[in-house]
């Protein structure tokens, strides 16, 4: 970007001349704060950034104030200018200590499979993975709605003889309400806390179960951290179409199995979930497959997993 910021890229949100305290916003504050402790950190002075950002003096100056709104090209520009991340520069909390930036460089850049055992090593080193005895004999479903969890989790239960749990009904039991209830009263933030408590509540219980998540599980990381920290977890993944059909076949319209628009947005949610529900230690894959033939390729997954395990 050649042009200087003055041109309304970067901009203050009052005239200089008013009480910075009726100026300030607490969000823009701790930005301006971020700003000058990198710069300080780096022993640059402001003329320095302001030249190696191409913006002017005067704007930086507004932005470390925090009463200067800037706009995200500028604050790449000025991260560049302090050799740092966009993230570090707006409060990423993986920036937010010189340990957290260590393990952060650490990790940069590593394969999946890299990653995955560090998470899973960095679990067992703060005793919040792997070290639940019981996880081997909880089995956890996850998956789109229609993938089988509920029919499918049911008839591994019997097979085991183990309670089966629908995380879905105990979510409701806390809340005292629906599950479109509680999104429509409270919002999505509340439900994930009723989420979160109604998985602890049916780990601390059971130490035999097989349990059947909603599955937008995968949405707060922290409840699916524990979730893999303390259950087995399989994916049943089926194709969109197959999704859709087994929900209308369920009597919920709402989807519009015909609607190309949903069954777009499907194919959104399946992509923008799937790289978190292949995290799961099984993978079963029942599209194509009727329901017996599925519970077989599920049952032998889980028993195979279990006899290794054992």
């Amino acid at each position: 970007m050649n042009e200087r910021a003055d041109d309304a890229v970067l901009t203050a949100d009052t005239d200089a001349s008013q009480p910075a305290e009726e100026a300030k916003n607490p969000l823009l504050v701790a930005l301006g704060d971020r700003v000058r402790n990198l710069r300080a950190r780096r022993g640059l002075t402001r003329k320095a950034v302001a030249q190696a950002a191409n913006v002017s003096e005067r704007h930086l100056a507004n932005l470390e104030y925090g009463i200067g709104n800037a706009s995200i090209l500028v604050l790449q520009q000025v991260s560049g200018a302090l050799q740092c991340s966009l993230a570090e520069l707006v409060g990423d909390v993986t920036t937010s200590s010189p340990e957290w930036l260590l393990i952060r460089e650490l990790l940069e850049h590593r394969s999946e499979a890299d990653l995955r055992r560090a998470r899973i090593a960095l679990g067992e080193l703060l005793g919040t993975a792997a070290g639940d005895p019981a996880r081997r004999r909880r089995i956890a479903l996850v998956g789109l709605r229609g993938a089988g969890k509920s029919t499918l989790g049911q008839m591994l239960a019997d097979d085991l003889d183990v309670p089966f749990i629908e995380l879905s009904r105990e979510i409701e039991k806390f809340a005292g309400c629906s599950v479109r209830e509680i999104h429509d009263l409270y919002g999505t933030n509340a439900y994930r806390r009723y989420e979160r408590r109604a998985l602890e509540e049916t780990i601390q219980i059971y130490s035999e179960v097989v349990i059947a998540t909603p599955g937008g599980i995968v949405s707060d990381p922290a409840t699916f951290n524990q979730l893999l920290a303390h259950c087995t977890t399989v994916w049943l993944q089926a194709a969109p179409e197959e999704h859709m059909g087994r929900v209308a076949a369920q009597g919920d319209t709402r989807p519009m199995a015909a609607s190309k628009e949903a069954m777009d947005d499907l194919r959104r949610i399946l992509a923008g979930r799937a790289a978190f529900y292949s995290k799961a230690d099984l993978s079963v894959d029942t599209s194509g497959h009727g329901l017996a033939e599925s519970f077989q390729l599920l049952r032998n997954a889980v028993r195979e997993t279990m006899l290794h395990e054992g």
